[in-house]
């Protein structure tokens, strides 16, 4: 069973925890730490010979183009993550339609190849924001892996369908590779990376990566480049948050490790056929 890991390339400074303190004015005044966290990353991926989707910020691309040839030179996916961070359900659909439209042209000008793929900032499709679907089938997006079947005080659709399938709007058909979770007492535990890999012991990824694996289930895990990053620079944000974002840090490469000794990986794309 291949496994699909995604990346979702942004710096520390566009998580939406800091959106009050960071806005997107102060980004280029922020020092930042993507080339040197995305080259470890690469260098992780190439000694375990996995290939990965790295869902890449427009305006992130911008300003370190080499950096996205680079992955995609070296046989990595490059997909959407949106321009600029911005949640969907802040966006009214010409917003999103040009957001969305103007990342996959930006993206496609600097590797040469097809953007088939977009997630959203913060996984924010959500029931009131379905319409956006409609928008990236017009916008030329053949899978999505935006919907997270979980409940969350920013984002999920709770009842959500929980593996691949397709989605039938208006506009035509769109491929949604949900997040990955695990029934549990008749919830969905989230096991899809992200802040979950660095909370749960390895142990209960690992089981339950295997246990979606033995029902031929493919599994999706996410990270970020700041979560291998220790060193970043803390902001000053309430308790919560600061939990949230800086928690394991430090060990977040060693699982990543493991992860990719214990189970098959690849591009979304390839899990998908596409």
């Amino acid at each position: 069973m291949i496994n699909a890991l995604s990346i979702d390339l942004e710096d520390y400074y566009h998580a939406i925890a800091f959106e009050k303190i960071i806005g997107p004015a102060k980004w280029d005044n922020c020092p930042s730490r993507i080339v040197r966290n995305v080259n470890r990353l690469l260098e992780i991926l190439n000694k375990h010979k996995v290939k990965a989707t790295f869902f890449v910020l427009g305006w992130q691309a911008q300003r370190v183009p080499d950096l996205i040839k680079q992955a995609a030179a070296a046989g990595h996916e490059i997909a959407s993550h949106g321009y600029g961070h911005k949640l969907i359900y802040t966006q009214t659909p010409d917003e999103f339609k040009t957001d969305v439209e103007t990342t996959k042209k930006l993206l496609e000008q600097l590797t040469g190849n097809i953007v088939c793929g977009y997630r959203a900032p913060a996984f924010s499709i959500v029931d009131k924001t379905l319409w956006a679907l409609d928008i990236l089938i017009q916008a030329g997006y053949l899978y999505d892996s935006s919907i997270f079947p979980i409940i969350h005080d920013r984002y999920g659709i709770p009842g959500a369908e929980r593996f691949i399938h397709q989605i039938s709007r208006k506009n035509g058909k769109i491929t949604e590779f949900p997040l990955s979770t695990v029934k549990f007492a008749g919830n969905n535990i989230p096991i899809a990376g992200g802040g979950y890999l660095r909370f749960m012991p390895y142990w209960f990824i690992k089981r339950a990566i295997a246990s979606l694996n033995k029902r031929q289930k493919p599994a999706i895990i996410y990270i970020h480049p700041w979560e291998i990053d220790p060193g970043q620079p803390i902001q000053a944000v309430g308790k919560l948050t600061k939990i949230r974002h800086y928690h394991n840090l430090d060990k977040m490469e060693y699982k990543l490790e493991r992860l990719l000794t214990d189970f098959n990986f690849a591009p979304v794309s390839k899990v998908l056929g596409i």
